[in-house]
């Protein structure tokens, strides 16, 4: 497992300092580990993603960060500086919550401009930098609305616009599309990483979606257990999956047992995958890398029946069950070939490119 990351370099000979630098930080809660012996640091301008599924200790460690809980053990370092003994209030960090937590009695102009009242900045200056933040988030005219006059996306907007008036030096965003129907959901992903981008903000977002990560960041660190099963960006982590927990959590997978020797493995559709491995190996078989024909059209390839299909847009997406009984989702863009091919029939699979292949080690 990887538990520490190196920095990514600056431009030129010297490296840019991270903004944010976790160091071994440990949670425990009545005697469990939540975290443990996590190591990270997020660069200037980058959208670190914490993926996982629920209890990985994602969100631990977000509020670890935010200061809503303290480590039992570690730094958390922020521009160099130990925020642990920092309170809250005093951190240069931001959070935008799944609930949003907007004020129902108050107006857009006041729910965005209310922490910088309770840190008494003059009337001035407060409206100058509230109208700055709606502008930000494409607001400017909804000062006078009331949270329950604004759809979901405009309420997240809110949401942001209350946090960039403060002028954090590192936002973190706890789940915030949760709320969100699908179509919406993408929309905003798309503009919040948009928004971070134009405002060369440093982020630390927390998902337990991986679509949504692969979408949103930079890098993504995909956690297990309260550990960092893998760092990287999210090509790496897509298409270099660097155990199977990651490669079946991230992107779906089909699993093909089978034996590494001298170098290789081989599958039944004749192709061999590279492998540095010797013995018992878990094949990891992307869905979109297998192509799917009918039986008596192809002369190579594993033969099975097509048990299940459906319609995934311009997609088609099959299980076939092969004749030793192990079933392989297949998903293939929509032609007239594969189109024609139903529930039933008898098809033929194989590898469009082995090297996109990777070999586990067999539990």
């Amino acid at each position: 497992m990887i538990t520490a990351a190196a920095p990514i370099p600056a431009t030129g000979t010297a490296e840019a300092a991270p903004v944010v630098a976790i160091r071994d930080a440990v949670k425990r809660f009545a005697g469990l580990t939540v975290l443990d012996r996590c190591s990270l640091v997020a660069q200037e301008g980058e959208i670190l993603t914490l993926l996982g599924s629920s209890g990985c200790g994602k969100t631990t460690l977000l509020r670890c960060i935010a200061g809503f809980l303290t480590p039992d053990e570690g730094e958390i370092l922020i521009d160099g500086r130990d925020t642990i003994p920092v309170p809250v209030n005093r951190r240069s960090v931001g959070v935008v919550f799944q609930s949003y937590a907007l004020f129902p009695h108050l107006t857009v102009a006041k729910n965005v401009g209310y922490g910088l009242r309770m840190r008494g900045v003059p009337a001035a200056e407060n409206g100058r930098r509230v109208a700055q933040a709606l502008q930000t988030v494409s607001l400017t005219g909804f000062e006078e609305r009331y949270p329950a006059q604004l759809s979901g996306g405009q309420q997240q907007r809110v949401a942001i616009a209350r946090v960039l008036v403060l002028e954090p030096r590192v936002l973190l965003l706890d789940e915030p599309f949760n709320a969100l129907d699908a179509k919406l959901r993408g929309t905003m992903q798309m503009e919040m990483r948009q928004l971070i981008k134009r405002l060369g903000i440093t982020a630390i977002f927390v998902t337990h979606d991986q679509e949504e990560a692969l979408t949103m960041s930079d890098r993504i660190a995909v956690m297990r257990a309260g550990r960092i099963e893998q760092l990287g960006t999210p090509e790496q982590i897509f298409d270099r999956p660097a155990s199977a927990y990651v490669a079946d959590f991230v992107g779906a997978s089909n699993f093909w047992d089978g034996i590494a020797s001298q170098g290789q493995v081989t599958l039944p559709d004749g192709q061999s995958v590279a492998t540095a491995l010797d013995g018992e190996v878990r094949v990891m078989l992307r869905p979109h890398n297998i192509l799917i024909e009918p039986a008596v059209e192809a002369e190579t390839g594993w033969r099975g029946s097509v048990r299940f299909r459906r319609h995934v847009g311009a997609l088609m997406e099959y299980e076939v069950e092969l004749a030793d009984g192990i079933s392989l989702r297949v998903v293939a863009l929509r032609d007239e070939t594969v189109a024609r091919i139903d529930v039933g029939d008898r098809v033929a699979l194989r590898l469009r490119d082995p090297a996109a292949c990777i070999a586990f080690p067999r539990a």
